[in-house]
């Protein structure tokens, strides 16, 4: 690389930062994080906990993200310095250090960028995901738990709290579903990509013969419903079982019948909580997932009504969305947006933060092209 590709370079990388602070809007981040700060001083304000855990989880991510913009600033900075240093001593080293980090910041302004793309209504909320088995018998099953562990460990990279609500396992291997929730701003909005029908094609564990077998796993994503939400669940409306907890194989992992199960009457949806000792902490989060879950249904009726009026219905998000090969070649590709790579297993391991991205991307130019062809 050149002195001039350099320094053009490290001049787009400035302007793309300085686009996307603009967007972020950090004089009103500055602001908040002060009332945040005053907030959290407060002495009567964990009177309250779970008001107080919001104050303080608010406060660690506008923090974070202020900390992060002014971090790549600096960096920028000394990019330069390190640069033009390495070119007067003619250090090939130094020159390599350079363009090493000029590459890592190129990278790191690319994902803040991506997260301007986040502008839905629901898409600063946490997340809640669910996993189900599908066609594919155990491979389907161990392959839901592939995915659960994927998105976890992917939270994990990124310093994100999750919880797990409700785990049912399969009898053979695997979990017929799972309900977890990843605890940070723009979750939904970040994760909602993954929504779809998800497919592994793979030599089957569970083949005496070996064969190579196709299985199935569905993707849930909603947002995590806020008390501002208008969402009333009427007594009449659900029907509320509890049960004993357990683990793989049945294991009892509880001696009282504190898991609690909710069926919405109306819709059929039905959720379940087994984290907690107490059935009544099961099932208050158990009615957090249903309500978040009916706040996605609403919005997705609304969505359809409106593509109706407009004399077209498109789905957003079709069947097997996502293919994971692992026989006869190794190969993770998304179909919506032809990203693809070959490292099956860092997928696996939470490293999806490049199918993510593509997929915000995919998403925004979808939704623009669709306001687009509503103005015709």
């Amino acid at each position: 690389m050149t002195g001039n590709d350099f320094s053009a370079e490290l001049r787009s990388l400035n302007s793309t930062l300085e686009s996307v602070t603009a967007v972020l809007d950090l004089d009103a981040l500055s602001v908040e994080k002060s009332e945040l700060e005053a907030a959290a001083a407060s002495p009567d304000l964990w009177d309250d906990t779970t008001h107080a855990q919001k104050v303080t989880s608010r406060l660690s991510y506008v923090q974070s993200e202020l900390n992060r913009i002014e971090d790549l600033r600096r960096r920028l900075d000394d990019a330069e310095v390190l640069w033009d240093l390495a070119q007067s001593e003619e250090d090939p080293a130094a020159v390599e250090e350079a363009s090493k980090e000029l590459a890592a910041l190129s990278k790191a302004i690319e994902e803040l960028e991506v997260r301007t793309l986040l502008s839905g209504e629901y898409d600063s909320r946490e997340a809640l995901i669910s996993i189900r088995s599908g066609a594919g018998g155990a491979d389907s099953a161990d392959f839901a738990e592939q995915l659960m562990r994927m998105y976890l460990r992917w939270a994990e990279r990124h310093g994100y709290p999750t919880e797990v609500y409700d785990v049912s396992y399969a009898e053979e291997a695997g979990i017929k579903s799972a309900t977890f929730a990843v605890k940070a701003p723009y979750a939904y909005g970040t994760l909602s990509v993954e929504q779809g029908t998800h497919r592994v094609v793979r030599i089957s564990k569970y083949d005496n013969q070996g064969r190579r077998q196709t299985a199935f796993a569905a993707v849930e994503v909603v947002p995590v419903v806020e008390q501002t939400d208008d969402i009333d669940i009427p007594d009449d409306e659900i029907r509320v079982d509890v049960y004993r907890s357990s683990g793989p194989g049945g294991q009892g992992v509880n001696t009282t019948d504190s898991a609690v199960r909710i069926t919405h009457l109306e819709t059929g949806i039905v959720v379940s909580c087994q984290n907690e000792r107490s059935q009544l902490q099961n099932r208050a989060t158990a009615m957090a997932v249903l309500k978040a879950k009916l706040l996605a249904r609403r919005r997705e009726e609304e969505n359809a009504k409106i593509d109706e009026l407009r004399g077209s219905v498109q789905a957003s998000w079709g069947e097997q969305m996502r293919s994971y090969v692992q026989h006869p070649y190794q190969m993770v590709k998304d179909l919506r947006t032809g990203w693809e790579t070959a490292n099956v297993m860092a997928v696996y391991d939470g490293e999806i933060d490049g199918l993510i991205e593509a997929g915000i991307r995919w998403r925004k130019q979808q939704e623009n092209q669709k306001a687009t062809e509503s103005q015709k």
